[in-house]
């Protein structure tokens, strides 16, 4: 019914797929490298404004938020 697999035989790498292989690992390393550091400048950059936005405030930004129409009824209920 079923055929008997056949026996693997060892694979020869020449040269040039060793080539290719540094060649995409390469690659690859150089795209993490880059991704991490973009990462890290995002971050790094949000940081350094929120702390610019934070020293540069007016006292009207503490009643920003005054006239918000949000009012909570606590207790109430029949």
């Amino acid at each position: 019914m079923c055929a008997e697999p056949e026996p693997l035989e060892p694979i020869e790498v020449t040269p040039a797929d060793e080539n290719k292989e540094k060649t995409v690992l390469r690659v690859m390393t150089w795209f993490s490298m880059g991704m991490a550091v973009a990462a890290v400048g995002i971050f790094v950059g949000r940081e350094i404004f929120s702390r610019y936005k934070f020293k540069r405030r007016t006292p009207y930004d503490f009643y920003a938020n005054a006239d918000e129409g949000h009012f909570s009824e606590y207790g109430v209920g029949i």
